[in-house]
């Protein structure tokens, strides 16, 4: 998904047939399910393992939005919010004008833009705001998150004015549909047998499940044979998510907006919480703060190329990934590349010495200058 910045083509972004899965409680923090048929069927509520009825025909509303080749865009970061601050956001670090008014949920769809940072074009998305019950689909939600599902960052822009309400509600609507902000996935191995019952063992002592939660578990997904392994102490919940497999693991910024209408006191406090950051956007400030935040969320490098006997042009930059190799750069420049390399001389924090000649599994680094050999 990004901007149009070439031949458009509509995506359209809706809740699958069904809708996903919901939590209709709030979920099991470190509980043993009760070994009654009725604690199993709370159980399964509070997991969310009970779908929601259909949407008739002809009610589902269509989210719209523009596409471009990927390349053109190689991230994106999606805004999630209860207010109208992610369209001065948005308006202010882009050149897209999205509507901006002193009222809440000014935005109504999903406002593409485009942030030139170091080189990278990174597309920001401001998504309509989320309210209570967004997972079932009060307001628009499940199209929203639908989108947030597809960001590689999540920017919850929140009011400092408001207290904690807002976080709280958010993460538990993006929690309820599979989102996990600023986690990992859980280190366990699970594969589904044919035959042989479960197959349980662990490499770490387990404080929170045991063997016979395990298989209670399993049994209620209808799982009689297969392969655990724990390679790391998790939760009921955390093995649940591995089972089900479409759990999204993505890293979340919370901005902190209207500092410049709360206490130095309470700014302090905020700006040392985990993953925060506080802006103004009415005052312009700590834009350039966040940005730098966000290029780390983003775990970009810039890539420079250099030719035989000319200088490194700094002026047009590969962007990959970080743990990018040369034969990603390789790529990133022509297909066929790769099949014609012979070596490639490095200057950069990558290398011991500058230049240094490195093969095809060198691991780039930020703003390392490459020169490619070919046969």
């Amino acid at each position: 998904m990004g901007l149009s910045l070439g031949p458009r083509r509509v995506w359209r972004v809706c809740g699958a047939r069904g809708g996903p899965l919901i939590y209709l409680g709030n979920p099991l923090r470190n509980q043993v399910p009760v070994s009654t048929e009725t604690g199993l069927e709370a159980s399964k509520e509070q997991r969310g393992l009970l779908l929601p009825e259909p949407p008739r025909r002809g009610q589902r509303r269509l989210f719209q939005l523009f596409s471009s080749h990927p390349s053109k865009l190689p991230s994106q970061v999606g805004e999630t919010s209860l207010l109208p601050a992610p369209s001065t956001f948005l308006s202010l670090m882009t050149s897209t004008a999205s509507e901006a008014a002193s009222y809440e949920f000014t935005t109504l769809t999903c406002i593409p833009g485009v942030i030139e940072y170091k080189g990278a074009n990174i597309q920001l998305l401001d998504l309509p705001g989320i309210i209570e019950g967004a997972a079932q689909g009060k307001g628009r939600g499940r199209q929203v998150i639908a989108v947030a599902r597809t960001a590689d960052v999540v920017i919850m822009m929140l009011d400092a004015t408001k207290g904690e309400v807002q976080r709280s509600l958010l993460e538990k609507e993006l929690e309820s549909v599979g989102i996990r902000l600023n986690k990992h996935k859980p280190n366990i191995y699970f594969k589904p047998r044919k035959g042989g019952g479960v197959s349980f063992n662990s490499t770490v002592t387990l404080t929170q499940c045991s063997e016979k939660l395990v298989q209670l578990i399993l049994h209620e997904y209808k799982i009689f044979n297969a392969e655990v392994l724990f390679r790391e102490d998790c939760s009921p919940d955390e093995f649940i998510d591995v089972i089900v497999g479409n759990r999204v693991y993505m890293p979340c910024l919370y901005v902190y907006n209207k500092i410049d209408q709360i206490s130095m006191e309470e700014v302090d406090r905020l700006a040392r919480k985990p993953n925060s950051v506080v802006i103004s956007c009415g005052m312009k400030l700590n834009l350039d703060y966040l940005l730098e935040m966000l290029w780390e969320y983003l775990a970009l490098t810039c890539i420079y190329t250099k030719k035989r006997g000319q200088r490194p042009d700094f002026t047009d930059a590969i962007i990959l990934r970080k743990g990018a190799s040369v034969e990603h750069v390789c790529h990133r420049i022509h297909r066929s590349l790769a099949s014609q390399f012979k070596y490639a001389l490095v200057w950069g924090t990558s290398t011991k010495y500058s230049p240094q000649r490195v093969g095809l599994t060198h691991t780039m680094e930020h703003e390392d200058v490459i020169q490619i050999v070919k046969k």
